[in-house]
């Protein structure tokens, strides 16, 4: 009897346990709801002032202590130089040497949804609100594709820098293929590296079925429709010659508004060998018209660093306090209440 006490006393204490923890993350969980409607953040980096910097690092650590106060003595000397002339500017009314030209770096690495499009939107709608003429875009894009409206969206917001006539480029180091291609070519420039993954125009839809399997069970399927063609192909359903063939119509259909898409671009393609489905390496690529230059986005920048203002843009969803604070305690939660059960165990099942 004592042992049954205890056991049930030890029981009552731990469902309490559980019920207030399980309470307190549902109570935090929804408190982690509300604020995913807050608004995000532009993160923005000034990427010239990083290049300076690393430069920087390493001259100092080359040099020797003479050679870094000479150094010193040339740098003071100069800048001395530069403000006189621009106060001598100022005080007649002559123009001042303009500032650099801007190039905004954003990046897009592309899951099968697309579900970056959302932030791509907002880091080109920031940048449509201050860039100039003289500005440019370069997009460090890694995708291998996906779905055709969520790629479709994505071009088409890379599309908005071209009608406000600001110069695109993409740099594809590890992959641009199907849709992330759709995406590429919208640029005035494309490089990419010489090992990088291009091309795939193409379009692909696979399709389980498991008809056979039900009926060898015994199982029946039945599935309503109004619209002869409001289901082409089913997982479970008997495919029909009809609808299978209906199916690879409009297959056929994507694939010729993505080739239209990709030729009104890049009119100099052969789409008649480039449209076939494969992709090819960078070199290759080249040779095809697929991109503009062999190059990764490091030398492209570095190769920029000198006569532009680098600003590196992005667009992140701030994680609250309370989204933060429920993560980690149901991850706690987790862990204690398996300790428990296991110290005196208790297993389910």
């Amino acid at each position: 009897m004592e042992f049954l006490y205890d056991y049930g006393l030890f029981l009552a204490k731990t469902i309490t346990f559980v019920l207030a923890v399980i309470a307190i993350v549902i109570t935090i969980a929804g408190a982690a709801v509300k604020q995913q409607h807050k608004k995000g953040e532009l993160d923005i980096v000034d990427l010239s002032e990083q290049f300076l910097e690393t430069e920087e690092d390493i001259i100092y650590a080359l040099l020797t202590k003479d050679e870094l106060k000479e150094k010193e003595k040339k740098e003071k000397k100069l800048a001395k130089e530069k403000a006189k002339a621009e106060k001598k500017a100022t005080k007649n009314n002559e123009a001042i040497t303009p500032s650099k030209s801007h190039i905004f770096v954003i990046d897009f690495n592309g899951s099968i949804d697309a579900k970056e499009v959302s932030s791509l939107r907002e880091e080109i709608s920031a940048i449509l609100c201050v860039a100039k003429k003289e500005d440019q875009v370069f997009l460090r894009l890694e995708s291998g594709g996906g779905m055709v409206h969520g790629y479709g969206l994505a071009s088409s917001q890379l599309d908005r820098l071209r009608h406000h006539d600001i110069n695109l480029t993409v740099s594809v180091d590890k992959v641009a293929a199907s849709g992330g291609y759709m995406m590429a070519c919208v640029a005035n420039t494309i490089i990419a590296a010489p090992f990088a993954i291009l091309g795939s125009i193409g379009v692909i839809a696979q399709v389980p079925n498991f008809n056979k399997l039900l009926k060898k069970n015994d199982i029946e399927f039945e599935q309503f429709t109004a619209g002869e063609f409001k289901r082409t192909v089913t997982m479970f359903g008997e495919n029909t010659e009809k609808g299978k063939a209906k199916f690879v119509e409009e297959l056929e259909e994507t694939h010729v508004l993505f080739k239209d898409f990709v030729t009104e671009r890049r009119p100099s393609l052969d789409m008649t060998q480039v449209a076939t489905g494969e992709h090819w390496f960078g070199t290759t690529a080249l040779t095809l018209g697929l991109i503009d230059t062999i190059q990764t986005s490091d030398d492209y920048l570095q190769s920029k660093a000198k006569n532009h203002k680098i600003i590196a843009i992005k667009y992140e969803l701030k994680k609250g306090f309370a989204e933060k604070f429920s993560k980690a305690a149901s991850l706690s939660a987790e862990s204690f209440i398996g300790k428990l059960l296991q110290r005196n165990r208790i297993f389910p099942g």
